[in-house]
């Protein structure tokens, strides 16, 4: 037997075949830019020229930089908020999608389509939404007089942060309706039908059977909110470029700014580089949740 017919012939060997393509994709599209950020950030390079190892220096700059703690302040409140207001109305669209509605197919198009399209176009559109002088927004609101003036979106720190979230809430939702109305889709007829004969009530239901069985799906698709919304970059850097007074820089567009219009890529790198533990948090926390859930029902995997 040949070489090629033995591998043929082997499933493990087979299925290395077929994912070594991907590997190597990812080794160099994202093993290797891990890699040398990381590097980088160890390091004082400069835009023009190479680096020298400075060890920590970068990084216990960082931790005292007041524009790095704001930036840090600004992330978890950005990713806190609208990870929350995601699920909820992720989960209120994913029940009210599941139900047996005229035209379903046609209002879970609709629902995808904040998701769709793509984030610079959205965060332009909000950019017209939001504008100081032509906000329809305020136009609507001062006609039914409950403004005397424009309200300026963008131009006040707390305006501009919940600005930004209203965005990001508008483009994340429909990711984790859809994701969680595939996981309602899964979920027997029968326990409900079981559970209503006992006489449980429409909330006794949804609490003891839908959300111990959607909780897996959950983890799942929220961790992905949560990393997605920690990295936000295009949303912000098109709406704010980080302001007013650094009021919306995220730890992912200060690392940029610091980076590349700033040129200093060491200083960048290692504040990008401050950002893994926190994204590693995110996916322990939803793991040992899978973990716990698979123990209490007794599963040994």
């Amino acid at each position: 037997m040949t070489l090629l017919e033995r591998l043929q012939n082997s499933r493990n060997a087979l299925g290395l075949l077929f994912m070594l393509p991907a590997a190597v994709l990812l080794l160099l599209f994202l093993t290797y830019p891990l890699g040398l950020g990381t590097w980088l950030g160890f390091t004082d390079a400069k835009i023009g020229r190479a680096g020298e190892w400075v060890g920590l220096d970068n990084f216990s700059f960082l931790v005292g930089d007041s524009v790095t703690q704001l930036a840090l302040f600004n992330t978890l409140i950005y990713t806190f908020v609208a990870s929350v207001i995601k699920f909820v109305l992720g989960l209120w669209l994913a029940l009210l999608l599941n139900r047996n509605l005229p035209y379903k197919s046609f209002f879970r198009a609709v629902v995808l389509l904040p998701w769709i399209v793509p984030t610079a176009l959205s965060a332009i559109a909000f950019w017209w939404i939001y504008d100081a002088q032509f906000s329809v927004i305020s136009w609507v609101l001062t006609r039914l007089g409950l403004i005397s003036s424009y309200i300026d979106f963008l131009g006040e720190p707390w305006h501009a942060r919940l600005s930004t979230i209203a965005a990001n809430v508008w483009r994340g939702v429909p990711f984790v309706a859809i994701s969680l109305l595939a996981g309602l889709q899964t979920i027997s007829p029968s326990f409900y039908e079981a559970s209503a004969i006992d006489g449980a009530t429409a909330w006794q239901q949804f609490r003891h059977v839908t959300l111990p069985l959607l909780s897996p799906i959950i983890a799942v698709v929220m961790t992905f909110s949560v990393l997605f919304t920690f990295t936000d970059f295009q949303l912000i850097y098109v709406l704010t470029r980080g302001g007013p007074l650094n009021a919306t820089h995220l730890m992912a567009t200060l690392a940029f700014q610091r980076a590349i219009p700033g040129g200093a890529l060491g200083e960048g790198a290692a504040l990008a580089t401050l950002m893994v533990p926190f994204l590693l948090a995110a996916i322990m926390f939803s793991y040992f949740g899978l973990q716990r859930q698979a123990w209490q029902q007794g599963s040994d995997r």
